[in-house]
């Protein structure tokens, strides 16, 4: 087991060793086998690493990690200098095409598949003192940069007002010729001949370009400014870093920023489909994504050869897609304690895939212990949702917080704070919701002209496709409290039109069977309906038990043991930077012990896939550790919602 060394005073001749470092991350990629490390020392190392192999297992990793105590950049980004004053406070400069190689960002658009129309937004990026500056629509909307106070976001029945601080937005606008790309910024009053000033000019900034580079570890690095592409879930996902389509990698402690699309990738690659809705235009995204599902497993797409990643421990910010993406590649993997935060907010385009985390196909995927805030959506998952955990999350400050579309489970959401406007909004089925808090509103559909895949337990073989009904879940010791808003603080942008009462709480359930006899004896007497369209018209059931609500949020009809207080009750997040609390005023009845432990042998099997709540091996599922991490004991009745501990009246408690 060999250690190469990196840094910035060595040299590509040298021999990786620690009085003679090479001089970039890629060289000693080139030198590394199974076992070897890869130390990289301080420094801001401008390249696309690109292994070219990868380990044999987890005892023999590939591992690339900052030097202890060593604060190391890896970049997709260039210096820019010789900036030119023109009118006011803008300038200019004409940057060498030579300079970005085989791709020139500023002469691409960010486009494909569920991209919405809209101006041309290029994947080029330019940044002052490490800020991304706005693309301008034209040269003239250089000279008088906007004063940016709201934006607005659309998305499905939601029509939301994102509010940002009163500030000059600073903007630039390229033109790219035959040698040169022409650049003009506003600065508003920054000397940029003073300052960095930095343009990006790579794809990506760690991805391999080869498949089933295996076992390799990134950590504790920044890595930064990525020229990368949009990336639909019918596309080659490239990430400014990941695995691209391999196995077994693990990305930690890093800081993740500044992608022009999407921060982290688990998956996709080209050979399965590359947007062909978007260059063909003969057969809508929802029929290219299913056939890359069945391409895919042709072409080795099983838990053996891809997917088990683990990403842990990374803050990921300031990217225009997604902090976390992939389809298929992100299959059996886990995504915990991350703090991901600003995706999704420069709204310089839009789309149907922008999300804190956003995941299709997400078999047996863990995603623990994260805190998602001041993004348009924080969760997103999208297909084939089964075997899937959302645990201990904190999302706040978010226009949605999680969005589950058309899956049939089981998925399980378990001791969650959710605290933005659109707390819950449901496309799917078979999801299991156990001792969240709630503060936003609760929705749900069905899909009835999409149908998805879903797969024999643990695995990616397809067991069939369906459409999605709505319904077959489970929610059992969730706290809801109303339409309060959910986020206070130095950051709080959020201002969304007032849902309607019905959406606060499980009311959006009224009418459903509330066991799966009831649903079997209605399913069951046709009154001259087909055997096939009688299911289409049937709600599928609603298990509901020992849930709690407050200030205007009220449960299903059939909920017999709900507890409802009509009183005062208050819950808020209250984000202090490094530190975020819960500060509630609740009263005695709505947080008495209610509920022991529940398990997968408590919540039945989901209707559609014929599977049971489980956990990745197979045992089941046990929702037994509260968001603080404290576990529960069996036999023991606790309070609804995700604290194992919930005091009445008024408290403060640190949640991150």
């Amino acid at each position: 087991m060999t250690t190469f060394h990196v840094a910035v005073t060595g040299s590509d001749r040298a021999d990786g060793s620690p009085g003679a470092p090479f001089r970039t991350v890629n060289r000693a990629a080139r030198a590394a086998m199974p076992g070897d490390t890869v130390l990289v020392h301080e420094g801001t190392y401008r390249e696309w690493v690109r292994p070219v192999r990868g380990g044999t297992g987890d005892d023999r990793r590939i591992t690339f990690e900052a030097a202890p105590g060593e604060h190391v950049t890896i970049t997709g980004a260039e210096v820019v200098t010789g900036w030119v004053p023109e009118e006011g406070t803008v300038w200019r400069a004409e940057v060498p095409n030579a300079l970005f190689g085989e791709l020139n960002p500023f002469d691409e658009p960010v486009a494909g598949d569920w991209l919405h129309p809209g101006p041309v937004v290029h994947r080029g990026a330019v940044y002052l003192d490490g800020r991304s500056l706005h693309e301008a629509p034209d040269r003239a909307a250089v000279t008088a940069p906007e004063r940016r106070t709201h934006v607005r976001y659309q998305w499905t029945a939601l029509d939301t007002e994102l509010l940002e601080p009163d500030r000059t937005v600073l903007v630039w606008y390229a033109e790219v010729g035959e040698d040169v790309t022409t650049i003009w910024a506003n600065f508003a009053g920054a000397d940029p001949n003073a300052s960095l000033v930095e343009v990006n000019v790579r794809p990506s900034v760690f991805t391999p370009v080869r498949h089933h580079i295996d076992y390799v570890t990134v950590r504790g690095f920044e890595l930064a400014q990525a020229a990368t592409p949009w990336a639909p879930p019918t596309a080659e996902q490239l990430g400014l870093v990941g695995p691209g389509w391999s196995k077994g990698w693990v990305i930690e402690d890093n800081l993740v920023r500044d992608a022009t699309c999407a921060g982290i990738s688990l998956g996709k690659t080209a050979a399965s489909g590359d947007n062909f809705a978007y260059e063909r235009g003969d057969k809508p995204g929802y029929q290219y994504q299913l056939e890359s599902v069945f391409t895919a497993l042709h072409q080795g797409w099983e838990r053996e050869r891809v997917g088990s990643h683990v990403v842990r421990r990374n803050e990921i910010r300031d990217c225009g897609q997604n902090g976390v993406v992939g389809h298929l590649g992100c299959a059996f993997s886990t995504i915990e304690d991350n703090h991901i935060h600003r995706i999704g907010t420069k709204h310089e385009f839009s789309g149907y895939e922008i999300a804190g985390i956003k995941l299709h196909a997400p078999l047996d995927v863990v995603i623990r212990h994260n805190r998602v805030h001041d993004t348009t959506l924080g969760i997103w998952l999208d297909w084939q949702v089964q075997g899937t955990r959302v645990t201990r999350n904190l999302l706040y400050g978010n226009i949605r917080d999680l969005f589950i579309e058309v899956a049939h489970g089981p998925a399980t959401v378990d001791h969650n704070v959710l605290a933005s406007p659109a707390a819950i909004e449901l496309f799917s089925q078979g999801n299991a919701f156990l001792h969240n808090l709630v503060l936003g509103a609760v929705r749900m559909q069905a899909v009835l002209d999409r149908a998805t895949p879903y797969h024999v337990p643990h695995s990616t073989q397809v067991a069939g496709y369906a459409f999605v009904y709505a319904g077959d879940d489970r929610y059992v010791g969730n706290l809801f409290v109303g339409a309060r808003r959910g986020v206070y603080g130095p950051e709080a942008p959020l201002v969304l039109e007032e849902f309607p009462p019905e959406t606060f709480g499980t009311h959006a359930y009224d009418g459903a069977p509330g066991s799966w006899e009831e649903y079997l004896r209605r399913v069951g007497t046709p009154g001259g309906a087909g055997d096939h369209s009688r299911f289409h018209l049937e709600q599928q059931p609603a298990y509901l038990r020992s849930n709690a609500y407050a200030d205007g949020a009220r449960p299903a009809a059939h909920e017999a043991d709900a507890v409802t207080v009509a009183g005062p009750a208050t819950v808020r997040v209250v984000d202090e930077g490094d530190a975020v609390y819960l500060e509630h005023d609740l009263p005695g009845a709505l947080v008495a012990p209610c509920v022991g432990v529940v398990t997968g042998r408590d919540l039945g099997h989901v209707r559609i896939a014929s599977a049971s709540y489980e956990n990745p091996d197979g045992t089941p599922l046990v929702a037994d550790v509260d968001l603080l991490g404290h576990r529960k004991e069996p036999g023991t009745a606790y309070p609804p919602g995700p604290l194992a501990s919930l005091a009445d009246g008024a408290a403060r408690v640190r949640v991150w």
